[in-house]
C-alpha cells in the first residue's frame, strides 16, 4: 500500500463529467476501479514543488488534457496541460481491443480471452509509458500511477462516442 503520510500523493480526484456523454457499465467499472486503486496507492510529485497531498481534476479541452493540481494543505493550484494528439492512436486501438475483450468475456474461450487481454495490457502499458514521458518535466509519477491515470484519460476520451 502507499504511504498515507507522504505528501507526494493524490488524495482526491475528480473527472470533468461534462466531457462524457455516455459510458457502458464495463467502462464505468474501469473508471471506478482506476480511481479506487489510484487513491489507495500512487506517487505524484510536481516539479513546481507545490505542497501535497493533492486533489486532481482531469478534463479534456480542445484536444488537450488539463490536470488541475490543487494543494490540499494550502489550496494553491496549478494546471498541467498536455496535447492529446500523441495519445490518439493508442487510445483508439485500446478502445477497439477493450471492446473485443468485453465481448470475448461473454462469448469466447479462456485462451481467446487471455490473448486479447495480453494485447490490451500491452497497449495500456504503451499509453502509460507515453504519459510518464510527456509528464516527465512537469510531475514525477510511477508506472502504477501512470497506468491508472491513463485509464482515466481513456474514460474522458469517450465523450460523444
Amino acid at each position: 500500500m502507499g504511504d498515507p503520510s507522504s505528501p507526494w500523493r493524490i488524495a482526491g480526484i475528480t473527472l470533468d463529467e461534462h466531457t462524457v456523454v455516455r459510458r457502458s457499465p464495463d467502462i464505468e467499472h474501469e473508471r471506478a476501479v482506476a480511481i479506487f486503486d489510484l487513491l489507495e496507492e500512487n506517487h505524484f510529485e510536481p516539479a513546481s514543488g507545490c505542497a501535497g497531498p493533492y486533489h486532481l481534476h482531469l478534463s479534456i479541452e480542445e484536444n488537450r488534457l488539463s490536470i488541475e493540481v490543487r494543494s490540499m494543505p494550502n489550496g494553491s493550484s496549478e494546471v498541467i496541460v498536455l496535447p492529446l494528439t500523441p495519445f490518439r492512436g493508442i487510445v483508439r486501438d485500446y478502445f477497439m481491443v477493450c471492446e473485443s475483450y468485453y465481448e470475448a468475456i461473454r462469448r469466447s474461450s479462456l485462451s481467446q480471452i487471455e490473448a486479447i487481454d495480453m494485447g490490451r495490457r500491452s497497449l495500456h502499458n504503451e499509453g502509460s509509458s507515453l504519459l510518464m514521458e510527456r509528464l516527465g518535466d512537469k510531475v514525477a509519477i510511477d508506472l502504477d500511477t501512470a497506468r491508472r491515470l491513463f485509464t482515466l484519460i481513456c474514460v474522458l476520451h469517450l465523450r460523444g462516442s
